[in-house]
């Protein structure tokens, strides 16, 4: 994944567009029209403050179907999609949780998305839906036969997750990269709005570094406009929701008056280690 060609910077900040309930969840309030009026209105002011680019995330869709989301879901999220699509110019990525890559993948590739966050692509993660195995196998294939260049971010060590067994960080990293030909990678702390531990960050980045300089990795939650200088000049660039939301609220909408903030404080991004440029 070239950084600069898809975002046109080597140290994007990405924002969250997270829907709202969808048709068919718990939430819904039986509005359809409403839903995607917030969601463009939450990539407008994305591009007002200035991100670099945005997921489409369906954040309010819980308690989340582990692998297999329903067809009406993956029809409402292209509809979403393709509204943003309409509504901004930035470089767009699909997140179909919980960990439905096949359903993001084929979103992305209708609405001419530019990648999809995969939380567990390989390997396999305990999590509150229980125990999700990777498909990377599916993914990649699928991505070959729906014929797009759609890049693959695949998260290490997810949030709210846990390990089934430790495994050393470094064959984890190298497995992802290598045998599961992720394009990026995403580390995050262990819940939403939770900072990622600079450690952790830059254990990534050093196992990714004898593997493949070339493939990013994003900081994947927690980032904030305090901690993005530093967190960024670790990174390759920051996936970021909570922050950049009315009162730092997950569920409120997105404030392009904070999104400017956390883009400015990032501005020393530049000062990282460069990957993704190859």
């Amino acid at each position: 994944m070239h950084l600069t060609d898809t975002f046109g910077t080597d140290r994007p900040v990405v924002g969250m567009v997270h829907l709202p309930p969808l048709p068919g969840t718990p939430g819904f309030e039986g509005d359809r029209a409403a839903v995607r009026e917030r969601t463009v209105a939450d990539a407008r002011a994305l591009d007002a403050g200035g991100a670099d680019g945005l997921v489409i995330e369906n954040y309010g869709d819980a308690p989340f179907h582990p692998e297999d989301v329903p067809k009406s879901t993956v029809a409402e999220m292209t509809r979403a999609a393709a509204a943003v699509a309409d509504a901004v110019d930035l470089p767009m990525g699909v997140n179909v949780l919980r960990n439905d890559a096949t359903a993001a993948l084929s979103i992305a590739a209708a609405v001419d998305a530019a990648f999809v966050r995969v939380n567990v692509h390989t390997g396999a993660r305990v999590t509150d839906q229980g125990v999700i195995e990777g498909r990377a196998h599916e993914t990649v294939r699928l991505r070959d036969r729906l014929d797009t260049d759609v890049s693959i971010l695949a998260d290490v060590a997810v949030k709210h997750s846990a390990a089934l067994s430790e495994r050393p960080l470094a064959a984890t990293v190298a497995d992802t990269i290598d045998r599961g030909r992720a394009d990026g990678l995403v580390v995050s702390g262990p819940a939403t709005g939770t900072a990622t531990d600079a450690s952790d960050l830059r254990a990534v980045v050093d196992a990714r570094d004898d593997v493949d300089p070339s493939v990013p990795v994003f900081v994947g939650s927690g980032v904030t406009a305090a901690t993005a200088a530093d967190l960024c000049s670790l990174a390759d660039g920051a996936i970021v929701g909570t922050a950049l939301k009315e009162g730092g609220e997950t569920t409120a909408p997105v404030d392009a008056d904070r999104v400017a903030d956390l883009v400015a404080a990032a501005e020393g991004r530049g000062d990282g280690a460069g990957a993704g440029e190859d």
